[in-house]
């Protein structure tokens, strides 16, 4: 079989072979290049021991209990600029399920594919020759689309329980199917995951959220009873049925939100604001004889602060647990822009922070869709996304200008009065009908020019000046108004 294989990656294994040792290509880069996608990183297994490696390369290090020898390569490419090389290891006791409690290298690549978690990722290719290794039919199951452990199945998660969520992991990356054994064995093991570290499940749940279908992941890690080791401020809103707003419970509606920032390949902060939002409906939740329904009132303030707290569990960074709170906090803002002013909507802008207000847009969109309804942006919500990019917008005056009054009267030492704001307004009407006349040297040279006119054709200009501005600012708001498709 023929690959395209980076010259990177072939000038490291045709070194190794150079020097009379076996080098292969292994795990999730012969998988990817089997199921047809570009890998996203290169590791490569030899009988070549940690020293004998870095002998071979000068410009590599090794800083691990595994043997892996990271070699540099050089490439401007991130994903190639340094190739993991590990010595065929065997692997023995795991009585903290994290990690062996012995490793040994080895001289047999089917030893080493042994050690390997899923069938898939147990695939070794001599890039030379195109030759596949696959003693665990791993091709087979990359064919069936099944996801299957080397082995038996409850023996590998015991090794390492973090294997439970990578099998979840893999099958929303790849949109696999379970085999029966395998999903078995994850009900039965589900528990170990409280031997995990917090920062290594966040890893893999890091992973989980940006796959294409986190919903589908999610769903299948409470369905397997790993969700409540990982998240289970979520299991709370499971079969927790919401106003007549909702098609969903809370838990499935936080799912939908979840997945429709994925669908639109929106960033981390925002896919997990989209799964936390709603997460303290449940606590919140409240029925109201008068409305003959649910209410959840100040379920965005509650939610701020349990959201917090389960991002700090996780280990999340400062940047992404304070910009997450901060959206579930204020994603109630109220959108009726037949009944707020602009007044009201610089406010909410404040309240979230000027870099997060599209953001907070996003997610009351995701919000919209989890619902069930099938419209992301109906009319009013455009008109409020217009009534925002207008808070946002600089306004139309001579502020916008390389000069002021202040500068006008120490270079040309004249007195405060009228005479400065014609002179201003002057200037801002030329530099709106050629930005490009806003510097210093050119404004100073027609500020020259027009103090030296008559005060009565100065106001003249001046007055000319305002009433562009005004133009200007009307146009400037219809053309907002019609990219947003509300003018």
């Amino acid at each position: 079989m023929q690959f395209r294989i980076p010259e990177e990656v072939t000038a490291v294994t045709d070194i190794l072979r150079t020097a009379g040792h076996e080098a292969y290509l292994v795990g999730g880069c012969v998988r990817d290049l089997l199921i047809g996608r570009t890998p996203k990183d290169w590791d490569v297994t030899t009988n070549a021991k940690p020293e004998d490696i870095q002998g071979l390369f000068p410009d590599s290090f090794y800083e691990n209990d595994f043997g892996t020898v990271g070699i540099k390569t050089g490439s401007e490419n991130p994903l190639l600029a340094v190739i993991e090389v590990t010595p065929y290891r065997t692997e023995s006791g795991y009585s903290d399920k994290r990690r062996p409690d012995a490793v040994s290298f080895g001289d047999n690549l089917e030893e080493d594919l042994a050690r390997r978690d899923f069938t898939i990722n147990a695939i070794a290719l001599d890039d030379s020759k195109g030759q596949i290794v696959d003693p665990y039919k791993g091709q087979k199951d990359i064919e069936s689309r099944v996801l299957r452990t080397v082995g038996t199945a409850s023996e590998r998660f015991e090794e390492d329980a973090l294997r439970l969520m990578r099998a979840v992991r893999l099958v929303a990356e790849l949109e696999f199917a379970l085999d029966t054994d395998t999903a078995a064995a994850i009900k039965e093991k589900g528990p170990n995951l409280e031997h995990i570290s917090r920062e290594r499940i966040r890893d893999e749940f890091v992973k989980i959220i940006l796959s294409p279908q986190p919903m589908m992941a999610l769903v299948l890690c409470q369905q397997l009873g790993l969700l409540q080791y990982i998240a289970p401020e979520l299991t709370k809103g499971i079969g927790i049925d919401q106003n007549q707003a909702h098609s969903y419970d809370v838990f499935g509606h936080l799912m939908r939100a979840l997945q429709h920032a994925a669908d639109k390949e929106w960033d981390l902060d925002l896919r997990l604001a989209a799964l936390y939002h709603d997460v303290s409906k449940p606590e919140t939740r409240r029925w109201s004889d008068e409305k003959k329904d649910w209410t959840f009132h100040g379920h965005e303030v509650v939610g701020a602060r349990v959201t917090k707290k389960a991002l700090e569990e996780l280990r999340f960074s400062r940047e992404t647990i304070e910009k997450v709170t901060k959206l579930v906090r204020w994603h109630m803002f109220f959108s009726d822009p037949d009944q707020i002013t602009l007044s009201a909507v610089r406010r909410m802008i404040r309240n979230v922070g000027q870099e997060n207000i599209w953001e907070l847009l996003n997610l009351r969109i995701c919000d919209r869709i989890g619902t069930g309804r099938p419209k992301e942006q109906p009319f009013r919500f455009r008109r409020y996304k217009a009534m925002v990019e207008e808070a946002l917008r600089d306004p139309i005056s001579v502020g916008m200008l390389k000069t002021d009054g202040e500068h006008i009267m120490d270079v040309f030492h004249v007195k405060p009065g009228r005479q400065i704001g014609y002179v201003l307004h002057a200037l801002l009407e030329e530099v709106l009908e050629d930005p490009k006349r806003n510097t210093v040297e050119y404004l100073d040279s027609r500020t020259k020019e027009l103090l030296q006119l008559p005060e009565e054709d100065l106001k003249k200009l001046g007055e000319s000046g305002k009433k562009s501005r005004e133009v200007a600012e009307e146009q400037e708001i219809r053309d907002i108004l019609s990219k947003h498709h509300v003018g």
